[in-house]
């Protein structure tokens, strides 16, 4: 059968922008409303779902007010399930600076519950499982949070298209999401790009209205996929900035693979301690 090498992951991906890409076209040639909850679905998908598997080399710029700078090298692994490409695991691994060297932390994403985390520790050799109260504290003290690492599940907020205007000289769903339970943001407005349904921008409002946090997608390109595969959208330069303090977090990913052949097994208690260097790179891993 054609095409039959192409894993369910990626099928299943592929087929919800489609889905949604060709339900946007009919709404607007219809002149009905825009669905801003599918637009999330898709922009999600784009974000924190392309490709079946994913393997990339990260490196974390903490930038303080006065031009300090703390920065974080690692390697993120992240699996998509076979039935359902939100369904995920990931694995990041951090091998630098000294004291955050051989950390780890572990996700399990579920569309419909609550995520599993854990952290491991190495300085203390303790796996720390990640409260689901915890989810929306500092990661490794950058202004990004636990939950900006591995996406937030489209029902746990209500949307709405604001308005579509250009951001950067492109074009973009502005959508407005509320949290349906009380956080530490009122809402997010986020510039999502038409063409290739990648956020651009996002804004996050504290419950005093006021602007908290700013994301910025400031590199995008096209990565390779396979041999004559298509090309994955893919950002490869974001920042996180505290609106308040003027701290910001630069992350810049070094190099990026998808679909190389990442298995369930790395995704483990086990693993989790010692990652095989066959899987994060290096030889700091301790595992085969």
């Amino acid at each position: 059968m054609k095409n039959s090498n192409v894993p369910l992951r990626l099928v299943g991906v592929v087929g919800l922008a489609l889905a949604v890409a060709g339900a946007a076209q009919q709404a607007a040639r219809a002149g009905e409303p825009i669905d801003a909850t599918a637009i999330m679905e898709k922009s999600l998908a784009a974000f924190y779902a392309a490709g079946a598997d994913m393997k990339a080399e990260v490196a974390m710029e903490l930038i303080a007010a006065d031009g300090k700078k703390r920065i974080r090298v690692l390697t993120m692994l992240r699996l998509n399930g076979v039935q359902r490409a939100t369904e995920q695991k990931y694995l990041l691994y951090f091998h630098e600076p000294s004291d955050v060297r051989r950390m780890t932390f572990l996700v399990w994403k579920f569309p419909e519950k609550e995520d599993d985390r854990w952290i491991y520790l190495p300085a203390l050799d303790l796996v720390r499982r990640v409260a689901a109260s915890d989810k929306r504290s500092s990661f490794v003290g950058s202004d990004f949070t636990y939950e900006d690492i591995s996406g937030r599940d489209l029902a746990a907020d209500t949307h709405k298209l604001l308005r579509e205007e250009k951001f950067d000289g492109r074009d973009c769903f502005v959508i407005e999401s509320v949290p349906r339970e009380t956080l530490d943001y009122a809402r997010r407005i986020a510039w999502i790009y038409k063409t290739n349904w990648l956020p651009l921008k996002e804004e996050y409002y504290d419950l005093h209205k006021e602007l908290a946090r700013v994301f910025t997608a400031e590199r995008i390109e096209d990565v390779a996929v396979g041999v004559g595969g298509p090309a994955i959208p893919t950002v490869l330069k974001r920042t996180m900035r505290n609106a308040k303090s003027g701290h910001r977090t630069e992350v810049t990913v070094k190099s990026v693979g998808y679909n190389v052949g990442l298995t369930e097994d790395l995704f483990t208690e086990r693993y989790l301690r010692r990652p095989p260097a066959s899987a994060i790179g290096g030889s700091d891993s301790g595992g085969k």
